[in-house]
């Protein structure tokens, strides 16, 4: 021992290895999901309201539904930035997602304002593709394509179009939004059963090569 520090000497110390530590419950991310799911209720109440026609009640609605879009937009975005990831916003994040535009497009179909097979094949599509993912999850994980997130945006177009009791030209408008955003969804939705058969392939030889 010769008393002289380790940086005198020509030595080096290894610095500690930076630790990240876990994100907690209580983040922007989680408080985000937290803030879409508490509207869904509160949206179909205000867009039932008296009779369900009312063209103040039915703006209301729509503020409703644009704020919970808009949660939709940066609570993913802030999780992955902040690695802010957690197990219940993995959970939460989809359903609430689900939970906003299918309780907007039921509502809408109740009401008469839009044909339930629209209601129908849109809902389909986006629990089929949930249940897909989980099919292919410990395999790989199917991205969102930018023909998803053009769907995504056209159907949140559309649905917030058919929320507000619109007349004239944006009401015929409506309907074209709404024709391409329902176009998008099934082609986007074939578009990710292919690559899940793709990933599941993949799996299977990956799988029997190892063996």
């Amino acid at each position: 021992m010769t008393g002289v520090p380790a940086s005198a000497a020509g030595g080096h110390r290894r610095p500690a290895a930076a630790t990240v530590s876990p994100a907690g419950l209580w983040n922007i991310a989680n408080i985000l999901t937290m803030v879409r799911l508490l509207l869904v209720p509160g949206f179909v109440l205000l867009m039932l309201h008296n009779g369900g026609y009312d063209p103040a009640w039915r703006s209301f609605a729509w503020a409703a539904f644009a704020i919970a879009m808009i949660t939709d937009l940066f609570d993913g975005h802030l999780a992955r930035r902040y690695n802010l990831v957690t197990d219940f916003g993995k959970i939460a994040d989809p359903i609430a997602d689900k939970a906003i535009m299918g309780a907007a497009l039921i509502c809408l179909s109740a009401l008469s304002d839009l044909p339930w097979w629209v209601t129908g094949v849109i809902l389909f599509r986006e629990i089929g593709i949930t249940l897909m993912r989980f099919w292919v999850i410990r395999i790989g994980v199917i991205p969102a394509s930018r023909g998803g997130k053009m769907k995504t945006l056209a159907q949140g177009t559309a649905v917030g179009m058919y929320i507000l009791a619109l007349t004239g030209p944006l009401a015929s408008l409506r309907f074209w939004v709404m024709a391409v955003a329902v176009v998008l969804t099934v082609v986007t939705g074939l578009d990710y059963v292919r690559q899940a058969v793709v990933l599941r392939r993949a799996g299977r030889t990956t799988e029997e090569a190892t063996r």
